[in-house]
């Protein structure tokens, strides 16, 4: 607001006149003075609050990544050969060994465009047939082939947008660069004696190449043979196994699924430096130099909730604490991670210990905390910060009021006062015109005299 004097007065009193304005201007000031300074002190506290926001946001980031570790990858997958056997692995995995001996790779059935049919040197322009709609027989079932082009390429492209249809198709050339000859090759998409054909009309245009058959291997130890028409199975749950060669007789591969903690320590050391910027936030605001929410009670509900993080504790499990995985506190609540101590612990202890924030365990209770300090409608941060807001909109309204009610009063001092200084200078002028006439009367008579 403007303290601009808005008086020119001309009496000899203009002066105090408007020091009268002004000294009754900072009295009607003094509830705005007080809400000018309870706005600063709420947006100091919002700043504030909007810091712990940011410090509480990266914790809850490194808590869903130390997760998002335990539940993505918790477990390793080795395989004793890997040129008979690939594999991965997922979370819903078991721990265990598993052996496996491969007896059959199974093959593809195979179909090529047969002798006889028209020459194609140049698939984008010709077809081995005239044909503008063909059928295609895969194991007994009979589709309609219709290309948008009348080339091979274009019935290559037909057959392969066709959903389902149990085979791929390819153009390849049988002949010489100098002496092309393109033929359409099929390949059964499965594992399986899969007959396959194709017709115009009632022309026969493919001729077998080679008849398919089922990929078969033996499961820890057992005689019977299982068929698979793929050569990745699934094994176990969370265990896909794909098949790359053939076992020597009697001799099976070995398959290990174990827990897994590589990379732990990289998400513990992001929770640990998380955790300690927040601590480290929250002190500002307490002691000699305490910073804007000093007082506050937001300061404490915080302190409590990151203390139930810090002091979780699952009983007497092999892994009960932070402290056991190698996370100490010292006296002022800020984390040391021992990186080496994870190593040395049982990964299934560890994993345990650790949960997840829909089950139970470490992570379960520090993801509920943190969703009592961040969730956007409920969270403590959250709803203090939008407390702020309300506030802050509040103290402004009511400024804007007691502004208008100030430049009120000062406009009407104002004008009151310059009524008052105009009378006193037209008296002040009339004074000094009876006076000099006086003067003036008085130095005439002396003059007779």
């Amino acid at each position: 607001m403007s303290t601009t004097s808005i008086f020119s007065g001309n009496s000899r009193f203009a002066t105090d006149f408007q020091s009268v304005i002004d000294r009754s201007v900072a009295i009607a000031s003094l509830p705005l003075n007080l809400l000018n300074d309870t706005k600063t002190s709420l947006n100091s506290q919002s700043t504030a609050v909007t810091a712990l926001d940011t410090k509480f946001g990266a914790l809850q980031q490194a808590i869903e990544g130390l997760e998002s570790t335990v539940v993505d990858h918790p477990f390793a997958v080795s395989v004793q050969d890997e040129s008979i056997l690939g594999a991965t692995v997922s979370s819903n995995a078991m721990e265990g060994a598993y052996t496996l001996e491969v007896t059959s790779l199974g093959a593809y059935s195979a179909s090529l465009s047969s002798d006889g049919l028209t020459t194609v040197t140049d698939p984008t322009q010709q077809n081995i047939s005239a044909a503008g709609t063909f059928s295609l027989t895969v194991d007994g079932v009979t589709l309609d082939v219709t290309p948008e082009s009348q080339t091979l390429t274009g019935l290559a492209t037909a057959i392969n947008q066709l959903e389902d249809s149990g085979v791929r198709a390819t153009v390849v050339n049988v002949g010489s660069s100098a002496s092309p000859d393109y033929r359409l090759a099929l390949q059964s998409t499965k594992l399986a004696p899969v007959a396959i054909q194709l017709q115009a009309g009632a022309n026969s245009l493919m001729t077998v190449l080679a008849t398919g058959s089922n990929a078969a291997y033996k499961v820890n130890g057992m005689d019977q043979e299982v068929q698979s028409d793929s050569r990745t199975v699934e094994l176990a749950p969370g265990l896909e196994v794909t098949l790359r060669g053939e076992s020597e007789p009697g001799q099976a591969t070995t398959i290990s699924v174990t827990r897994e903690t590589a990379g732990l320590g990289d998400s513990l050391s992001a929770f640990v430096e998380a955790y300690n910027a927040v601590v480290t936030e929250l002190d500002t605001h307490r002691g000699e130099d305490a910073g804007a929410l000093s007082g506050q009670t937001i300061v404490n509900t915080l302190s409590q909730a990151l203390r139930q993080i810090g002091n979780y504790s699952s009983g007497s499990q092999a892994v009960s604490s932070l402290a056991a995985l190698g996370i100490t506190s010292d006296m002022n609540g800020l984390l040391t991670l021992d990186a080496d101590a994870v190593e040395t612990l049982d990964p299934g202890a560890v994993l345990d210990f650790l949960g997840t924030s829909s089950s139970t365990g470490f992570l379960h209770t520090a993801s509920d905390v943190m969703s009592s300090i961040e969730d956007p409608d409920t969270g403590s941060v959250k709803v203090a910060l939008q407390n702020y807001e309300d506030e802050i909109a509040t103290q402004d309204k009511l400024i804007e009021v007691q502004e208008e009610r100030i430049e009120t009063l000062r406009e009407g001092l104002a004008a009151k006062m310059a009524a008052a200084d105009a009378l006193i200078a037209s008296l002040e002028q009339q004074v000094s015109y009876i006076t000099g006439l006086f003067e003036a009367m008085k130095a005439n008579s002396e003059s007779y005299q």
